[in-house]
């Protein structure tokens, strides 16, 4: 930083309570009143110099003490003296810090060269053209001072010609960069030959956003940066002034009324920053995007400024990571910690866009992976926020049954968050486990994910019969008689549920029923005899067509008796549930130990007994 000495005297002023003076052997004969101070000078010093103190003094006697008032100098009574230093011949040191009040301070005494050649505005002029604008930090400490005076300095050019020579410096060309610059990025060594592009960006963070927003304007308009330095720039000011939610802890998430002219200025910050995102894609990152979305649902920010970051963030949110997501609630009536709606409210964004895409065939292949990353995406998701013991199961719900089919090419990570969620809610109720269950399609499942399906005892018992249905179906067509779908379809056979009972269970959803008429249309000339444990006793698929109820005969099962067959077959099968459950937590049955073995043979007894198992 650049000082300029004027004056030769040592310094004479000194304080006697609210009064500043001179040490002189003459008595003062000039008072200058500035809000809570007062000055005792003299006019011999000040009039020659001072083209406004000479006209409000031309009407006193020059023997007599005047008295004036000058509350509405800028700078105050700092930039006063300063002046005052100045006509004595004190010495005083200039630099980027006292630039702004010391210049606006001199205009308005008018010390300019119709008063005095060679006056105080000269000089200061001088050292700022050749100083000041020539660097770079100084000319960004300049600006920085002309907050506490902007219509002075705006009047007086200070502003426009400090961002004139900001915005020259920043579109240098790296390697032609002399001067001194802030940049702290990790592992990043300083030297004149590995200049970065974006080594402007942190020094300019610390202006005012007003001032920050002027030299972003005027650096666009150029078009010599690519849209990619510009989000950065704008990157690491929001790093710089805006709060980090997700180091706040859930109980200092709500705003108090102490912090509402902090929360005020942050929200204008936040939508100023939001107007000056390019337009391009990848300016920004879909990372800082989701970022902002969640600080301007923390700052409670305009609806229409949330719907701007929620299409933004919609546009790139394939590329997002799951951390990116997690949005901490900030809800105060609610105790879970994760703000689900708000990742609903962009994936609901993204298919309203995804939906509009031209359906061309090279297209279709961008969207398709597109969809496929933002499926992958929001089922890892749900495994995080399935940890969180207080998720209520509809937000879970409501996320996992928002995307298409399309959208996920397996259901393995999904199955994933559901085991999560069952685990760490050991108290969820029958129907809501249907709910969290009826999303998930079992003919998605890779043979590891259905093998682990079956020994699940936290699933439903119509989810588990599904999976051993879609294996029947698999196994059927499966040319090695070695494969693991011929087991579980005995392991099916044995818990001998009829074909009624199949047909009314809601497996996947409330609307989908099991239908046994495709399993009848399904050849299985390799499952006419399956043997069970080395049981001599086959099983016969005819048996399981015979027992089977076409779904006609559902339909045109008489209304007056169709309630209360449905309830007796929803009561026996929580009955075959829930006494399952019971055996298998007396014997001590956990997770992914289970024999596939123990669990079949413990279905059969709780289904038909003992004595009809050692029948068989």
């Amino acid at each position: 930083m650049k000082f300029m000495k004027l004056g030769t005297r040592p310094d004479t002023f000194y304080t006697e309570e609210a009064t500043r003076s001179v040490i002189s052997d003459v008595p003062s004969d000039f008072v200058v009143h500035i809000n809570n101070i007062s000055y005792l000078l003299h006019k011999f010093p000040l009039l020659p110099k001072c083209g406004l103190l000479q006209r409000l003094c031309s009407d006193s006697d020059d023997s007599s003490t005047v008295s004036i008032e000058l509350h509405d100098l800028p700078g105050g009574e700092e930039a006063f003296e300063l002046c005052a230093k100045y006509c004595y011949g004190i010495t005083i040191d200039l630099s980027a810090h006292n630039f702004v009040p010391a210049f606006c301070a001199a205009k308005f005494l008018r010390m300019t060269e119709s008063i005095e050649k060679g006056n105080f505005v000269l000089k200061l002029e001088y050292f700022f053209n050749s100083c000041i604008l020539e660097g770079w930090k100084d000319s960004i400490t300049t600006l920085q001072t002309t907050a506490k005076l902007t219509e002075w300095s705006e009047n007086l050019g200070i502003i426009r010609k400090c961002i004139d020579s900001i915005a020259q410096k920043i579109l240098t060309a790296p390697e032609k960069v002399t001067w001194s610059y802030t940049y702290t990025r990790p592992g990043y060594k300083k030297t004149r030959e590995s200049i970065p592009r974006d080594w402007w960006t942190e020094d300019i963070s610390d202006l005012d956003i007003d001032l920050f927003r002027f030299i972003i304007t005027a650096i666009r308009s150029t078009y010599m940066l690519p849209p990619q330095l510009i989000g950065e720039a704008l990157h690491v000011y929001a790093c710089r002034w805006l709060p980090d939610t997700k180091r706040i802890k859930p109980h200092e998430s709500s705003v108090s009324q102490n912090d509402d002219d902090v929360t005020e200025k942050n929200r204008r910050i936040l939508e100023s920053i939001v107007s000056m995102i390019p337009e391009d894609r990848g300016s920004v990152s879909a990372g800082f995007l989701l970022r902002l979305l969640g600080i301007a649902n923390y700052l409670g920010a305009s609806p229409v400024l949330k719907t701007e970051l929620i299409r933004k963030s919609s546009l790139q949110i394939e590329e997002a990571t799951v951390s990116d997501l997690v949005f901490p609630s900030q809800s105060s009536s609610s105790q879970h910690l994760y703000d689900t709606d708000l990742v609903l409210s962009v994936v609901e964004s993204f298919l309203i866009l995804w939906r509009r895409q031209p359906p061309e065939t090279v297209e279709n292949t961008r969207l398709i992976r597109a969809i496929r990353k933002v499926g992958k995406l929001i089922d890892t998701y749900l495994q995080v926020v399935s940890r969180d013991k207080n998720m209520p199961v509809s937000k879970v719900v409501s996320l996992a049954e928002a995307l298409p089919d399309i959208a996920r090419k397996d259901h393995d990570d999904l199955y994933k968050a559901i085991n999560i969620y069952l685990k760490e809610h050991p108290d969820l109720g029958k129907e809501d486990k249907k709910r969290l269950c009826r999303s998930l399609d079992c003919q998605k499942l890779s043979r590891e994910v259905r093998a682990h399906a079956v020994k699940n005892e936290r699933l439903p018992l119509r989810t588990v019969v599904q999976v051993l249905f879609f294996e029947q179906e698999k196994g059927s067509r499966a040319t090695d008689s070695r494969m693991l779908p011929r087991e579980l379809f005995s392991r099916g056979k044995q818990m001998q549920i009829s074909g009624e009972e199949l047909n009314k269970l809601h497996l996947g959803g409330d609307e989908q029923s099991v239908r046994m008429e495709e399993m009848r249309r399904t050849p299985m000339p390799n499952l006419n005899k399956l043997h069970l444990g080395g049981d001599e006793q086959s099983v016969r698929l005819e048996e399981m067509r015979r027992t089977a109820m076409p779904e006609s005969s559902t339909r045109d099962f008489p209304k007056n008796k169709r309630p209360d067959k449905n309830s007796q077959l929803e009561s026996e099968i929580e009955e075959v549930e829930s006494k399952w459950e019971k055996d298998a937590r007396e014997e001590g049955i956990s997770g992914s130990k289970l024999d596939p073995k123990k669990i079949l043979q413990s279905r059969i007894r709780l289904d038909h007994g003992p004595d009809k198992v050692r029948d068989r």
